[in-house]
């Protein structure tokens, strides 16, 4: 027992088994082995190392974004002269990543809490039986006296009077000066995995060069300054239509960088995209409404504004590369599985495909010969039994080199018998 488990251990630690090789020289079977290998070496190079950069491992930035807007309006509307600044026209006023531009407005001025009739078609009436006394109705402006109002044919409501008059949106725009007013981004991002932070104030953008600069993308791609109408047009709207009745543009700002190379090399760029513009349908453009609650004589009023502008949404994308060694041994070694792949379809072709598929299964399988036990037994001599193999397989290669796939012939490699 013993010398039997000694035996198991010396087998285990000190041999070696390889796989049994058969070089196959077949013309059809070669070009298709080589053709598959050449395919996966295109994939591993192309698409893994260059396309993908399956060399390098990847990290995504945290970021902020501070603007700030700068530039005057000025309207006359219905004789009243009125200039709007900053604090004005742009809702919130905290410099957020996501903001609006009022563009155009209805203002409903010295509301107060009272009642009066609803405007034509939100809901007429004839008589007071038409008008349900406190009840609302959804797109309505208050609550329902019960009385009808015979000058309007309407509702009596209580709500802030005079209701709002929404139906005639001002045209052309009454703040079509905001194409000129400019924005100014300030973002920041930091690569934890990376430990690098950079800011899109690079290194050639400095104080000077901000105080002269407006963002062009061939001329001045790093300035952080944008003109509202550049924007439009860069995002493929046409400002006055969508000055009229509001919308949404996107602006993004993408970090794509490779820190293989110096990390002044990592510079934002800048795209504009339509997100919600003027096109025809059921609801169009992007509005909403605020109030402005003052006292006059000891009685709360409002001005009402139903504001129509341009929303602006910043958004960050980013991706940071650098050069890592188990990404790189990751892809190398599914690439060398997946040459692999040239091994199972060429077997496949000679198993089940060729004509001669008989003779290259006897060739590639080495099946067990009980007859050498049992001539053993019956006392015939091994020599003699091998000696006769030996013949018939001399025999067998005389007909393989007729086989019309092979040039010459295939080479056999096993160990010797012993």
């Amino acid at each position: 027992m013993k010398n039997q488990i000694t035996s198991a251990l010396s087998d285990f630690f000190f041999e070696y088994e390889t796989p049994r090789q058969v070089l196959v020289r077949n013309r059809r079977v070669g070009v298709v082995c080589r053709l598959i290998q050449l395919g996966v070496l295109v994939y591993i190079i192309g698409w893994v190392f260059i396309y993908e950069k399956g060399y390098q491992s990847t990290d995504t930035a945290v970021s902020s974004v501070f603007t700030k807007m700068k530039g005057v309006g000025y309207t006359n509307n219905s004789g009243g002269e009125r200039v709007w600044d900053v604090a004005d026209y742009v809702f919130p006023s905290q410099g957020d990543s996501s903001f609006v531009v009022m563009t155009n407005y209805i203002m409903t001025e010295g509301q107060s809490m009272g009642t009066c009739p609803e405007l034509p078609g939100k809901h007429n009436c004839n008589t007071d039986a038409d008008c349900e006394g406190g009840s609302f109705k959804r797109t309505g402006n208050g609550e329902m006296t019960g009385v009808c109002v015979n000058r309007t044919k309407t509702c009596e409501v209580l709500a802030w009077c005079p209701v709002e008059d929404d139906r005639d949106v001002p045209d052309p725009p009454l703040l079509l000066s905001a194409e000129n007013y400019t924005l100014f981004i300030k973002n920041s991002v930091t690569f934890p995995a990376f430990g690098v932070s950079r800011s899109n104030l690079v290194e050639d953008v400095d104080s000077n060069y901000i105080s002269s600069c407006l963002y062009h993308p061939l001329s001045a791609p790093l300035c952080p300054i944008f003109k509202l109408g550049d924007i439009i047009k860069l995002s493929g709207l046409n400002f006055q239509t969508v000055a009229k009745v509001g919308g949404a543009i996107g602006i993004v700002v993408d970090w794509t960088c490779n820190f293989d190379v110096h990390v002044k090399h990592c510079k934002p760029e800048y795209t504009f995209h339509g997100l919600y513009g003027s096109k025809e349908g059921s609801s169009v453009g992007y509005n909403f409404r605020f109030a402005r609650h003052y006292m006059e004589d000891k009685i709360q009023k409002r001005t009402l504004l139903k504001v129509f502008g341009i929303r602006f949404d910043i958004i960050v994308q980013s991706l940071a590369r650098k050069f890592d060694i188990i990404p790189t041994l990751t892809a190398i070694g599914s690439g060398v599985g997946i040459f692999g792949v040239a091994t199972v379809v060429c077997d496949l072709v000679l198993l089940y495909l060729l004509p001669k598929r008989e003779f290259y299964k006897n060739m590639k399988f080495k099946y067990t010969d009980t007859q050498v036990q049992d001539s053993e037994s019956v006392g015939v001599d091994t020599n003699v039994y091998y000696t006769l193999e030996a013949n018939a397989k001399q025999a067998q290669g005389k007909d393989r080199s007729k086989d019309p796939d092979s040039e010459a012939g295939s080479t056999e490699t096993d160990v010797s018998k012993k």
